[in-house]
Formats: C-alpha cells, structure tokens, sequence
C-alpha cells in the first residue's frame, strides 16, 4: 500500500478574491504528482464576515457561496459550484477530500433574545460571579438570505448553553444560560472548556443532535467528501463525535476517515479523548508539534533523544496524524507557535519518512505566506516525493544521542528502489552507522537534499556509516532514486 500523505490547502491570510476552490481544482493533477492523496479544505459555508471569513465563525453552514447572506454570495474561497467542482476534480485524481466541521458554536446571528443566565468566572467556568441576571444575547439564526431552502431549522436561545456577549449592557464575560450546564465530559483546562467563542451549541439538547445529524447527511449528499477534519473537540462534549461520526458512517455506507483538532500539549488528555470515542478517528498530535518547537528555539540543549516521548507518534501511531505548522499556529494566529525555518526541513523529514502517524503538509509551507514573507520550506516537496517513493519498509530507530538522531527505512519488493536513511541534528554536526538491510550490501546511497556530496556503500551486513552538518538533516536515498529524484524534483 502506497503512503498517505495529507495537506492542509489553505492559510489563514489568503487573498479575500474567491480563487480558491477554482486554484485548488487547478492543482489537483500537480498534487497528485507532489505524492498528495488526501486534501484538507477550509470550512465551505459562510461566516458571520462573509466574503471576508476565514470560515471559524460559522454562520449557516447549508451556505456554501450559493445566498445572498452577510454580504455576499460567495464565501472567501469562492462559489458553490466552484466547491463542488474543486471536490470531483481532486476525488478524479485520487485524492481523497476531507471537510473542515465546525459544529462548537455559531456567529454572526440575525437577532436577539433576553435569556436569564449566570456569569461564570473566566479561569474557572464552574465558578458563578453574582446572581442570574437577564441579559440581551445574539441567538436568533433564522438565514433570511436562503429562506428555508435545504432545511427550514432556526436556531435560538434553547439550542445553546451561553455566550460571551450581552448586548443589553454592551458588556463581555462568560454568560452560562439558566437551566443549562456545560458539558461534563470535557477538557479541564479553566475548570471547563465547554465554552470557546460565539453562542455555543448544546449538544445535549435533543433538537441539536438531530439538526446537528440531518445536517451532515444533506452535506454528505451534496459534497460527497471522504471524511472529516473536526474542529475544536476539546470545547464538545466527548461523547458527541463519537455518536456523530457512527451516524455518519452509517449514513454514507462506507469508512469516512476523521481527524480531530484537540489542542493540548499533554498526551495523557489525548489518550483519554481516544479511548472515550472508542478510537473511532485520529488526532492531531499537537505535542509532537511542540516539541519540535523545543527543539528548534533551545540553541541546541534540547534532548533529541526523547523528540517522541509524551506524543501521539510514541504511543499510538495509528491514530495520529502529524504536522508541523498550520494556519493556527502561524504569525499572527492566537495559537502562534511557528516552526523556525532553519528547523522546517528536520521536522518535515521525522513526519513525512517515518512509518509512524499520517503526515499534514501545510499550505504556508509548501507554497509560502506572502502576507508575513514567509517562504516555502526549502526541500519539501522533496520530501514528498521520497515519501510516496521510496519511505517503505521495516523501520529501525537510531534515537540514541541527545543530537544527532536517525532511523532507516530497509524498504520493500512492491516499491522499486525503496529505502531511505535518515540523519539529524539540531546542533552539532555528527555521523551514526545505521541498518539499511543486508539485501542492500554494495549499493551506494546519496544524500538527496544535497548536504553532503560524497556517496556512502552499504556494506556486506547491510550497515552503513552516515554524516550529517551542522542544524541539518540528510537523507541518503540509494542511487537510482537519487538520479530520479534530480531530474523529477
């Protein structure tokens, strides 16, 4: 079976020109060759900013840039059909196209309710400030611009559990709805974080599950998508995707593969996450993330060694998926944690050439973030390349030095030329003898992001010494790959 690798096809300050998806459909032959099979878009439906939404501050999400509604027809991306289009165009490349659901919360509302509510502490939302009090909340979503087309639902005050917002004093806080309670099965961090932005669904509340459901069926009859990147299931209650995604499933008669977006640095929250939905989808593996940061921002006292330890990768590869950036953790973003550059090429090669975890390339890498001059990632689409090529085969881990580590790839009959070897540091340049498999004995290896220039032999027992510079990493493919890749790459 060939590679999975996955990319995240947008960032956060794309033009606001609705290209997008006519761009995306245009590429979907140019990212098969780059060694993509699966697509990660943006959120399709429109936002409260309209044309201007990055698609987070979901709206009416049976918009898809087809009403008239928050001042435009199109969302940021472009219109229905160009969606519509940009999804067949990959899916007749082979490229599989997961849709970003956000089903938290919802903006942008086309009117107000008085609801009687209690304001809960900030840090500690399990804590009342003062007495219930009435407040003027924005709850009433009735899509005037798409008159009842698709579904005839409206949303109001009994489909959520609080807001942030009262508009009768003009005032902000965290405003929990009387006779509702935030979910009890949630991430801890601020004593509950059930709430995150905007009117926060209810998930409890039998009408939300249901519209919630009928929902994703219209979508999956309309957009025909092969799974799910889900957003924010640290702030849902635990027990919701797990229904969710069954229905899912269910419904469309076949395996839709599901990402979730848990943002926390602690595995032990991620393993409790899986183990309560039954490892029915995988997670980002955010710590993995940040210790790459580590790695790259401590001047060369961070223990490579334990890169994996405490991460999604180390301890069930299966269900996690890698990255290195995305559009939350670039320049500008809430979640700013940007990989330094000189470090990109390291951690894209630990994600996209290991066995362990299904890779993400981020749109800001691979093709650069002209809004904060940020430029591609020297050596990706390389990398990408030796991914769908030639990363095959049994894995041997060489993570051993508190600098410089590696790991081989021995390779497989169902890939011509496959095996690679991968070299590392973060600081000192160093050499490490490694297995690449006695089947290889007398083949001679190059480094293929041209680091180093002398060609290394196998020998008989199939080790072979291998060098890497300085804050680098070099990945020795054997010779005919090296030839291929010049020309191709």
């Amino acid at each position: 079976m060939d590679n999975w690798t996955m990319m995240q096809y947008f960032e956060w300050y794309l033009p606001e020109n609705g290209t997008l998806w006519k761009r995306c459909a245009a590429q979907a032959q140019s990212l098969k060759k780059a060694g993509v099979n699966m697509v990660w878009l943006p959120p399709a439906y429109k936002g409260a900013a309209g044309s201007g939404s990055v698609g987070y501050d979901v709206y009416d999400t049976y918009d898809l840039g087809e009403f008239d509604q928050k001042g435009s027809v199109r969302t940021k991306y472009g219109t229905k059909d160009e969606y519509l289009e940009a999804v067949r165009t990959l899916q007749e490349q082979g490229i599989r196209v997961l849709a970003d659901i956000v089903l938290n919360h919802r903006m942008g509302a086309d009117g107000t309710e008085t609801v009687m509510a209690e304001e809960c502490l900030d840090t500690d939302r399990n804590k009342d400030i003062g007495t219930e009090q009435q407040i003027t909340a924005w709850t009433r979503f009735d899509f005037p611009g798409r008159a009842g087309k698709y579904s005839s639902f409206r949303w109001n005050a009994s489909h959520f559990s609080g807001t942030d917002w009262d508009e009768g004093t003009k005032r902000k806080g965290i405003f929990r709805f009387a006779g509702k309670n935030w979910e009890r099965k949630i991430d801890d961090e601020n004593g509950n974080y059930d709430y995150l932005m905007g009117a926060d669904l209810d998930t409890d509340q039998p009408e939300v599950v249901k519209e919630t459901a009928d929902w994703g069926k219209w979508y999956l009859d309309t957009v025909h998508m092969d799974g799910f990147r889900l957003d924010a299931v640290k702030h849902i209650g635990f027990d919701f995707y797990r229904e969710w995604l069954k229905t899912m499933r269910e419904y469309a008669g076949r395996d839709l593969f599901a990402v979730g977006e848990y943002w926390s640095k602690d595995i032990n929250k991620l393993t409790v996450y899986l183990d309560t939905l039954e490892h029915c989808l995988s997670l980002f593996d955010v710590p993995l993330h940040f210790h790459f940061l580590e790695a790259a921002t401590s001047d060369g006292n961070y223990d490579m060694s334990r890169l994996y330890e405490g991460t999604l990768t180390g301890t069930d590869p299966e269900h996690a998926v890698t990255f290195v950036d995305n559009h939350d953790t670039q320049p500008g973003q809430a979640l700013y944690s940007f990989i330094p550059a000189w470090f990109k090429p390291i951690a894209y090669a630990l994600i996209l050439l290991r066995a362990a975890g299904t890779p993400c390339v981020f749109y800001g890498d691979y093709y650069g973030i002209p809004h904060d001059r940020v430029t591609p990632v020297a050596g990706l689409r390389r990398l990408m390349k030796i991914r769908e090529s030639y990363a095959y085969g049994k894995e041997n881990l060489y993570f051993d030095h508190n600098s410089v580590v590696g790991f081989t790839r021995e390779g497989d009959p169902e890939h011509p030329d496959s095996g690679v070897a991968v070299l590392a540091t973060d600081s000192v340049a160093g050499s490490k003898r490694m297995y690449v498999g006695n089947f290889h004995a007398g083949d001679s290896m190059m480094d293929a992001m041209g680091e180093i220039r002398e060609p290394v032999t196998v020998g008989t027992d199939g080790w072979a010494e291998f060098c890497v510079n300085g804050g680098s990493v070099s990945v020795w493919v054997f010779r005919k790959a090296w030839e291929i890749l010049c020309v191709e790459v």
